[in-house]
C-alpha cells in the first residue's frame, strides 16, 4: 500500500529544498517578531537561513528555557504565534509546561502518518489517547478527522467498556499506546467478543518487535509514529518498516547531546526539530530524543529524510506507560518524606507491557503510603519496593531504564 497523504511525501531533493529555501526564511522572520525568540534570535538574518545546514548555526531552544519564560510571562512565553484566547486548545504537561493545539486541517501533521497506516474514509478509529490536559488524544483526533475517519473518543481505562465499544460501533482500527490494544484485546479474547480491528497507530512508547509481531498474528498492522506535545508528529513509520520518514512540515537534525553541533551522518544523538507551523514556531527546538539518520530513501516511495526512530533519552528521563518520567518529579517523591534517603526508578517489560518499580532506601516507612506518593508525584502507578539504608548505589542513577529496545 503507498496510501500518499498528499504530493510533498515524492517530492525530489530538489523540490524539497527549494520549498525549504522559500518557507523557512519566512518561519524565522515570524519567530524573530515574538517576545520569546527577542534574544535568542536577535542577530540572525532570517534571509540567508534557507537550508538545514543554515540552522546549525543558530541556538538550540531547550524545554527548560520555555517553562522559564512562561513562569516569567505565562502562559506560554512570548512563544505563541497567535494570542492564547485564539488557539482553540492549550494544554499542560509536567512542569508544569503548556503547549497550544489547533483544530484546523491537519494541525498537528498526524494525517500523514495515518495515512500510511492506510486509516482513512471508512475507518472508524477507537483513540485510546488521552484527552485531559495533555494533548494526545487531540493530536490523533485532528490527524483522523484530517483523512476522514470517523473517530471513538475513548481515552485510557474502561477496558470493558472499550470492547463492548468497539465491537457495537465496528472500530476497524486503533490509536494509543503500543501496549494497550493488547490489554483491549485479550479482554475481548477473555469475554469471547470478536473485534474488526485490523490496523494500529501508535506512539508515546517503544512498539517492541514481539509485541509488533503478537499483533501480526492477529492479523493488524500495527505502525508508530514519533511525536511530541509541542511539536506535532515529527516523524513516522510506513509500511516499509524501515526506520521513520520525518513529516513533511518540520526539519530534524542530529546534533551533539548538550550541544547544537550536528554530528555525522548515522551518528546517535540528539533530535532537533524546527517547525514551518506559523501559529507555533518552534526553531531548533531539542527534545532531549535519541537518533540517527537512517541513509537512503524509503522504499515506499517517501522521499524525506529517514531517521532510525526514537533510540533513548539524552538525559535519564524515560518515557513509561506512554508518560515521561524525569529525575526531577523523582526528587520531589523523596523530597515529601524525610525519612528517604533515596530512590531510583526502574522500568522493565512484563508480559509485552511496561512496568515500573520504584526502589525506596528509607528508615522505615510505609510501601502502601509511598505507593500514592509515587502515583501523585510521578503520574503513574509502580510497585514499592523497600530497601535497607546504604544499599542503593552512589552512581548518580535515579532512573534506570532496563528494557531492551533491539
Amino acid at each position: 500500500m503507498s496510501n500518499y497523504f498528499d504530493a510533498l511525501e515524492t517530492r525530489s531533493e530538489d523540490e524539497r529544498a527549494s520549498g525549504l529555501a522559500a518557507a523557512l526564511p519566512e518561519q524565522i522572520a515570524r519567530a524573530q517578531a515574538l517576545a520569546g525568540y527577542a534574544n535568542l534570535l536577535a542577530d540572525v538574518d532570517a534571509a540567508s537561513v534557507t537550508s538545514a545546514g543554515a540552522l546549525a548555526a543558530l541556538p538550540v531552544l531547550r524545554k527548560s528555557e520555555i517553562g522559564k519564560a512562561q513562569a516569567a510571562d505565562g502562559p506560554l512565553g512570548g512563544f505563541g504565534g497567535l494570542p492564547t484566547h485564539e488557539f482553540a486548545h492549550i494544554f499542560q504537561s509536567p512542569g508544569p509546561i503548556y503547549e497550544p493545539g489547533g483544530v484546523g486541517h491537519d494541525w498537528w501533521r498526524m494525517g500523514r502518518f495515518l495515512s500510511a497506516c492506510g486509516i482513512g474514509k471508512g475507518d472508524i478509529v477507537q483513540n485510546c489517547f488521552g484527552y485531559h490536559l495533555t494533548p494526545a488524544g487531540m493530536i490523533f483526533e485532528n490527524g483522523a478527522r484530517a483523512v476522514g475517519a470517523a473517530v471513538i473518543p475513548a481515552g485510557v481505562g474502561q477496558t470493558e467498556l472499550q470492547v463492548r465499544a468497539a465491537a457495537d460501533i465496528g472500530t476497524t482500527a486503533y490509536a494509543g499506546t503500543p501496549d494497550y490494544l493488547k490489554i483491549i484485546l485479550d479482554r475481548a479474547d477473555a469475554d469471547g467478543v470478536k473485534l474488526k480491528i485490523t490496523k494500529a497507530a501508535v506512539g508515546g512508547g517503544a512498539l517492541f518487535p514481539s509485541l509488533r509481531q503478537e499483533y501480526a498474528d492477529r492479523g493488524i498492522t500495527c505502525l508508530q509514529s514519533y511525536a511530541t506535545a509541542d511539536l506535532g508528529n515529527v516523524a513516522y513509520e510506513s509500511d516499509a518498516m524501515e526506520g521513520m520518514i520525518v513529516d513533511e512540515g518540520v526539519i530534524v537534525e542530529i546534533v551533539r547531546p548538550g550541544t547544537g553541533d550536528p554530528v555525522a551522518p548515522g551518528e546517535v544523538g540528539e533530535v532537533v526539530v524546527t517547525t514551518l507551523n506559523p501559529d507555533y514556531p518552534l526553531i531548533r527546538f531539542a527534545t532531549g530524543d535519541l537518533s540517527a539518520v537512517l541513509p537512503g530513501v524509503s522504499p515506499c516511495g517517501r522521499t524525506n529524510m529517514r531517521i532510525k526512530g526514537w533510540m533513548g533519552r539524552a538525559d535519564q528521563t524515560a518515557k513509561i506507560k506512554g508518560m515521561f518520567v524525569r529525575p526531577e518529579q523523582v526528587a520531589d517523591f523523596v523530597a515529601k518524606h524525610a525519612e528517604i534517603a533515596k530512590a531510583r526508578v526502574i522500568a522493565t517489560r512484563e508480559g509485552e507491557m511496561d512496568a515500573m518499580t520504584v526502589q525506596v532506601e528509607a528508615d522505615g516507612g510505609n510501601a502502601d503510603a509511598y505507593a500514592k506518593s509515587v502515583a501523585d508525584t510521578l503520574k503513574l502507578k509502580g510497585k514499592i519496593e523497600l530497601v535497607a539504608p546504604g544499599s542503593l548505589p552512589n552512581d548518580g542513577i535515579v532512573i534506570d531504564d532496563q528494557r531492551v529496545y533491539d
